[in-house]
């Protein structure tokens, strides 16, 4: 339904190529041997320098790296802090729709064009086989129940060192439970637990989306997105508070108005990813149809440019490593945590999604200031699953999605302890670095330049 534009892809060739080159052993880190190998194919005919020297600086890189510098670590926490007020921001509660409110009134203060609302219905599946059956099926899917699949192993070394995680990736080593805490009074802090007491009802949904319009390409977009929507009894601080802010930054900065870009971005916040992405899903099934459609003819406007890739952000914090043996996890953000690049190996777009992949980890090595990025194969169980097959996906997060977080890797994930006093400035800047790679790679890919 949708060819890539040659000029965009071009262009990663293009500021691939004036890069300086990178060791196989680091590009096949974190992939499949196929991965790798096509990886080496795309990324490994570079020219002009040799390996270990550094290209003459680009003028490129240097308007985007001056972009990065107005990121600010108080403002990333000031916006996460601004959206745990209102609680886990489940989905089909007034606190939900005070959140909407709340990132749409951002959006305008930062002067982001195009704000809409996408509306669409979400009513709850109906249980199938009994509640019986219908609560396994949410427990193994770590939506709803007491455990995932990766606590119906157990604890630490009470399973098998190898078995299989959410969306048949593999886990090894020491596990502890995950799954969606459902118990009010887990949540000790009363205020928390007062704000969150609201239950969920069926009906109409909304969620915002803005743009910053291409001066060249206008036709022409990336998607940059995050959901703002949460459960579990906590204040849904990283998931995805942490990758809502990151979106709402990016928002802020680009439509600043000395930033122009040739391509247009797409913010989107999406709502409903925990109750399957009828969000992201909603979005995908009314805005497709109408990609690269000038509205009306001859205006130069495209309420839905073409889509050129889809970034997601979800939970972007907790690095903290694998569960020790008793299925406690380090209290410390650990000093080789990464920002996790991940596409989907299976999925129609698989070769395109790899390349926008690695295109983001040599974006993460020329801008982020703290943490490395690794690239893999397994994106899964986020708002970027509905665009997969249909445009370049990826998905930047805390951990591996199908075997780390799927393993327990994130203690706080669907639980009271997600709120703002949990994390520290380093589980904070874990989630900047996350908003650095972003801002770099999308500056490079829109063509961004900076006005005097």
């Amino acid at each position: 339904m949708y060819s890539r534009s040659p000029v965009a892809w071009d262009r990663i060739v293009e500021l691939e190529s004036e890069s300086t080159p990178v060791a196989g052993e680091d590009i096949v880190r974190g992939v499949t041997a196929v991965a790798g190998a096509c990886a080496l194919i795309a990324f490994g005919a570079q020219t002009g320098t040799a390996q270990g020297s550094g290209p003459a600086a680009d003028p490129a890189d240097e308007v985007v790296r001056s972009l990065v510098g107005r990121l600010d670590l108080e403002r990333y926490k000031a916006t996460i802090k601004g959206l745990t007020q209102f609680g886990d921001r489940r989905q089909g509660t007034k606190r939900n729709r005070d959140a909407v409110d709340w990132i749409e009134a951002q959006l305008r203060s930062y002067g982001c064009q195009n704000i809409e609302r996408i509306k669409y219905d979400y009513h709850s599946p109906a249980p199938r086989g009994g509640a019986g059956a219908a609560a396994g099926r949410a427990g193994a899917a770590g939506r709803g129940g007491a455990s995932g699949r990766a606590g119906e192993a157990g604890r630490g070394g009470s399973a098998p060192a190898i078995r299989m995680g959410q969306g048949g990736s593999r886990i090894f080593g020491n596990t502890a439970r995950t799954g969606v805490n459902t118990d009010p009074m887990a949540q000790k802090d009363t205020a928390i637990r007062a704000r969150n007491m609201e239950p969920t009802t069926d009906g109409e949904r909304e969620e915002v989306i803005c743009m910053k319009v291409g001066t060249r390409y206008p036709n022409e977009m990336y998607i940059v997105g995050g959901h703002m929507d949460g459960h579990g009894w906590g204040e849904a601080a990283n998931d995805d508070g942490s990758g809502t802010a990151i979106v709402m930054e990016l928002a802020r900065i680009f439509s600043m108005p000395d930033v122009q870009t040739e391509r247009s971005i797409r913010f989107a916040l999406w709502n409903n990813e925990e109750t399957g992405l009828n969000g992201a899903r909603a979005y995908v099934e009314q805005r497709a149809p109408m990609q690269g459609k000038e509205i009306p003819a001859g205006s130069g406007k495209y309420p839905e440019p073409k889509w050129l890739g889809m970034i997601q952000h979800d939970m972007m914090m907790w690095d903290h490593g694998m569960p020790l043996a008793d299925g406690t996890v380090p209290k410390e953000q650990r000093p080789e945590a990464d920002v996790n690049v991940e596409f989907q190996i299976d999925s129609k777009m698989a070769d395109e999604s790899m390349k926008l992949a690695f295109f983001f980890h040599r974006a993460n090595n020329k801008f982020a200031t703290d943490y490395p990025a690794t690239v893999g194969p397994h994106m899964t169980n986020t708002d970027s699953t509905p665009f997969q097959d249909l445009v370049a996906s990826i998905t930047l997060r805390e951990n591996e999605r199908g075997s780390q977080i799927g393993g327990g890797w994130d203690p706080n994930w669907h639980q009271p302890s997600d709120v703002f006093t949990t994390y520290s400035d380093k589980d904070f800047r874990l989630g900047l670095n996350a908003a650095q790679t972003t801002l770099g790679a999308v500056g490079l890919l829109t063509g961004v330049t900076v006005r005097k």
